[in-house]
């Protein structure tokens, strides 16, 4: 008897938010977001993640942002949805907004402003897993939150059937390895890096995927890198991700001093995004400021490179 696969696989990028000149969701863009990522064959995606300015939305933008992508998905792909909110009755609240509006999993980190204790990070996942009948995956971002989960702390959620997965964003690679190794007597259980710039490392290693922002410029080529990898040809997708590393250059076009590494890193998907013609402005939320002319002409530079076409110039 086979173990059942796990529940989410592939490449589920983190869908980046299009505003409008004056600071609105841009219905229309993120639209095209979605349509884009689909035609570059994800199988999934992540609404309301890190690379969608889910810290910045108000609750009722993120409503909207989930109304758009699950219509335009319109059931081809899981959508999952970030509940990432400060403490677990604020995160359980959207958590349950996610599921009326459609979502197919709940994405959550561990509470965070507030000091807390790997015994009530424990409890969170718990009590949010309670909240909502959905598949619940936990979100290792400790850049954002200041705690790291631990193999030591999912495991065992994951064996109570509290946790489907987990994207780990934490950048240890030692902590991931464990966890990959840990999840083998897990059958169903999702491993997802988004740690963009070694994928085929991470699946070498034995991940079920990835997350990646940069996904959102080049959905095609992480899904060619993905396939190669479970093919087990290694050349080929060692080949690909050395191409999205140059690709990822584009983080680095905004000036030194002027951005902080969300504004830079955010700033470059949307103004590639832009170049390519899928979403009509890089406007971010405040108080992060849009990338100017001179840092679009270096990512446009990055995107000629990495052999993808533009539509037009930033506007």
């Amino acid at each position: 008897m086979t173990a059942p696969s796990p529940l989410y696989s592939g490449v589920i990028p983190p869908v980046v938010t299009p505003l409008t000149a004056d600071g609105e969701l841009d219905r229309a863009s993120l639209e095209r977001v979605v349509g884009h990522l689909l035609d570059g064959g994800v199988n999934g995606l992540f609404a309301l993640g890190s690379s969608g300015e889910t810290a910045y939305l108000t609750p009722g933008r993120q409503d909207e942002v989930i109304e758009v992508i699950t219509a335009t998905a319109a059931g081809q792909v899981p959508v999952l949805v970030g509940a990432i909110e400060t403490t677990t009755d604020r995160a359980a609240e959207r958590a349950r907004a996610a599921a009326a509006l459609g979502a197919d999993a709940v994405v959550a980190t561990a509470p965070f402003y507030t000091r807390t204790h790997v015994t009530e990070i424990d409890r969170h996942f718990r009590e949010l897993a309670a909240a909502v009948d959905l598949p619940l995956l936990a979100y290792d971002v400790p850049v954002c939150v200041h705690s790291k989960l631990d193999p030591e702390l999912l495991l065992p959620l994951a064996a109570d059937g509290v946790l489907a997965g987990v994207k780990d964003s934490s950048g240890d690679d030692g902590s991931f390895r464990r966890l990959v190794i840990g999840a083998r007597d897990l059958p169903g259980f999702s491993v997802l890096t988004g740690h963009e710039l070694v994928v085929d490392a991470m699946m070498l290693s034995g991940a079920d995927g990835s997350v990646p922002g940069l996904g959102n410029v080049d959905p095609h080529g992480y899904v060619r890198l993905h396939e190669a990898a479970v093919k087990g040809d290694w050349d080929t997708a060692r080949a690909e991700q050395d191409r999205l590393v140059g690709l990822f250059d584009i983080v680095r076009a905004a000036r030194p001093g002027t951005a902080s590494a969300t504004a830079a890193g955010l700033g470059a998907f949307k103004t590639a995004l832009m170049l390519r013609g899928i979403i009509d402005t890089n406007v971010m939320s405040a108080p992060m400021r849009r990338l100017d002319e001179a840092e679009t002409a270096s990512i446009a530079a990055c995107l000629e490179l990495a052999g993808l076409s533009l539509a037009r110039y930033a506007r």
